[in-house]
């Protein structure tokens, strides 16, 4: 995971411009379910000892964002900020929009008490279906790794808001980025 990560893993041509779906049912459900993804190109990286400037080289990059798995945890310091919640939860639906598939949470990095321009979106996925993963398994050593992978990864798109720049990076915005950005 050196320098020039980035697309790396994708043949040339290829873009990495996933849905929120997407992130949540074919990364996000794989890896927590241990099973492999492929292509492979979303890294694991403990975002909490770094700051969003220094994930270049880091996580999988397209355009001006970033994306990587991390454990999910309650510290959000870095060494020179914090990231903190916007307190908002967007429930992730299918495409079809029945089923509730997992939850995004925006938060924004901050330096002191000043927030920046740099935000995050915390992709999850449900509790519930961790359960029903776990009922459907034979054994109960793998259903209880099932359930516990379940509660502790979720991705992470990291991307630094510019008021200058138009958003021509061909990103749908939901409908709470338009509001908070």
């Amino acid at each position: 995971m050196g320098d020039g990560y980035g697309n790396a893993n994708l043949p040339p041509g290829f873009r990495f411009y996933p849905t929120d779906e997407e992130l949540v049912v074919h990364f996000l459900h794989r890896k927590a379910s241990l099973l492999p993804c492929h292509p492979d190109v979303i890294p694991d990286l403990d975002l909490f000892p770094y700051d969003p400037w220094d994930l270049p080289g880091k996580a999988m990059e397209e355009g001006r964002q970033w994306y990587f798995y991390s454990r999910k945890t309650r510290n959000r310091a870095t060494s020179s900020g914090y990231w903190r919640s916007m307190e908002m939860d967007e429930p992730i639906f299918t495409s079809s929009g029945h089923k509730k598939v997992g939850v995004k949470k925006y938060l924004t990095f901050y330096l002191g008490e000043s927030p920046t321009n740099w935000l995050m979106q915390e992709y999850s996925l449900l509790d519930s279906p961790s359960s029903k993963r776990g009922s459907r398994t034979s054994s109960s050593t793998s259903s209880s790794s099932h359930r516990t992978d379940y509660s502790k990864w979720v991705i992470c798109r990291v991307y630094e808001q510019n008021s200058n720049e138009e958003d021509d990076d061909g990103t749908e915005l939901s409908c709470l980025d338009e509001v908070f950005l």
